[in-house]
């Protein structure tokens, strides 16, 4: 029994073998005929579709602004100075930096000891001056007199002359008498040429008095305006700055004591560069009255005012570039001179130009636009302007289509898309687009189901996903890492 049994056994176990060789025989021969029979061509790959959003290009009007630095000053400054030296006897009130004065008042008194005793010596000198020439008017009444009593002298020793003449030719009269007469009549004309040469100079006295009196005149006034100027008023209301003045101190002359500047004649210059101001050109190479605005940001309150361009600079500077232009500021509430501001200036406008966002341009000057089956086409375009993160342009045959914006690295020519329409009317944020429920469910699905993303950041996925509308930067994003 014990011998059968182990037979049995053996052959069990060698039917068992035989049954294991069969089957590893069937697999190899199986992987061998697979791999004889195997087709070489490769799958066929899914094609990548990229969520893009587009915008429709369309024309319009559209009036550029340039934006420069520029600084705040006040057309109306004066700088108070000392005409004459001396010492400050009286201050005004308000006569401090920031200070506010009114026109006509009394800001600075010098001691005017001095000036006023050179007005009355000025007083003292015209009196002199007007009795010289009172006097010189007398003499020359008396010269004058002088004169005609000596020509009457001459006159009646003519007629003497003539008499003793006559009765000598009527051999009456002698020689001698004639000759006597002659000679009165000769002393008489020396007489008269004196008379002459004293009124000469009794006329000549009295030009110098004049003269003299004019001068005392003009000296008269000179110490007038100095015993003036020893008071100093505003001529105009405005704002005190850079005092450097206290009572008692000795000042001289022409020495700066304060600045006046008028705090509501305020205006802006800013430097453009050579290309931005021919813009500003009329067709008559004028300079336009364009408006600007002025902002100056502060913590809190951004302050701003509206001006117009008023002037340019006569030259552009020693070792400056660009032209220096002005702008009058209408008021400029809470601005003050030297501040440091931002000013726009509005261009003349642009027809049938396109404005779109800046990232749908190339560096080669093209853009991306839907084409046939939602497939890209490179469009080569002309850059007009940039204006902060928008871009104007014109180019044949832009007008109505589909332009992505938001372009990346991955997009090209012949890739296929799917578009995102953005809405960029009034009252819609732009870059935002409303979904189907089917995209909806998707996009939720895909999130739900990404090991990549983090749970704040799925919760804020799917928190942004509920809106009506939802950033398209989103939806890129979650089909890109998808796959498409």
């Amino acid at each position: 029994m014990r011998f059968l049994r182990q037979s049995l056994v053996g052959v069990f176990l060698a039917s068992v073998t035989l049954a294991l060789l069969f089957v590893a025989f069937q697999l190899i021969a199986g992987a061998v005929q697979d791999v004889l029979t195997r087709d070489e061509t490769q799958p066929e790959a899914r094609e990548r579709i990229f969520a893009v959003s587009v915008r429709p290009a369309e024309l319009e009007t559209v009036t550029p602004y340039l934006e420069a630095f520029g600084e705040v000053q006040s057309r109306r400054r004066l700088e108070l100075r000392a005409a004459l030296g001396g010492r400050v006897m009286t201050l005004a009130e308000d006569f401090e930096d920031g200070g506010a004065v009114s026109a006509g008042e009394i800001l600075v008194e010098l001691d005017p000891a001095d000036a006023q005793s050179a007005l009355d010596r000025a007083k003292s000198d015209l009196l002199d001056a007007q009795f010289e020439e009172r006097d010189a008017e007398r003499s020359l009444l008396l010269a004058q007199d002088e004169l005609n009593s000596a020509e009457a002298q001459v006159e009646l020793r003519g007629r003497a002359l003539q008499r003793q003449q006559d009765l000598e030719s009527r051999g009456v009269g002698a020689a001698a008498s004639v000759e006597e007469a002659e000679l009165a009549k000769a002393a008489a004309q020396q007489s008269v040429l004196a008379r002459r040469i004293a009124l000469a100079q009794a006329e000549s006295r009295v030009d110098q008095a004049t003269t003299l009196l004019a001068r005392a005149r003009i000296a008269l006034e000179a110490a007038e305006r100095d015993l003036g100027d020893m008071t100093i008023r505003a001529r105009f209301g405005g704002t005190l700055t850079d005092v450097t003045l206290v009572e008692g101190r000795l000042v001289s002359a022409n020495e700066k004591l304060a600045e006046l500047v008028d705090p509501n004649a305020l205006e802006v210059a800013f430097r453009v560069s050579t290309a931005q101001y021919v813009r500003l050109l009329d067709p008559e190479g004028d300079l336009i009255n364009a408006p600007v605005t002025v902002s100056l940001e502060v913590t809190g309150a951004d302050l701003t005012a509206v001006g117009r361009i008023s002037r340019d600079s006569g030259s552009a500077g020693e070792g400056q570039t660009g032209r220096l232009i002005y702008a009058r500021l209408n008021d400029a509430t809470g601005f003050k001179p030297g501040d440091f501001v931002t000013v726009s200036v509005q261009e003349q406008p642009l027809d049938n130009v396109v404005r779109l966002p800046s990232s749908v341009l190339d560096a080669v000057g093209s853009v991306l636009v839907l084409g046939e089956g939602d497939r890209l086409e490179a469009l080569p375009v002309q850059l007009i302007r940039r204006q902060g993160d928008e871009v104007l342009l014109r180019g044949q045959g832009l007008e109505g289509r589909e332009v992505v914006i938001g372009r990346t690295p991955l997009l090209g020519v012949g890739v296929r898309v799917r578009p995102l329409r953005v809405e960029d009317s009034a009252g819609v944020t732009p870059d935002m687009v409303e979904l189907s429920d089917e995209q909806r469910a998707r996009l939720v699905a895909q999130v739900e189901a990404s090991d990549a993303m983090s749970g704040d950041a799925k919760a804020q996925a799917l928190g942004q996903l509920d809106e009506v509308r939802v950033p398209a930067s989103l939806v890129r994003s979650i089909e890109n890492r998808a796959g498409g």
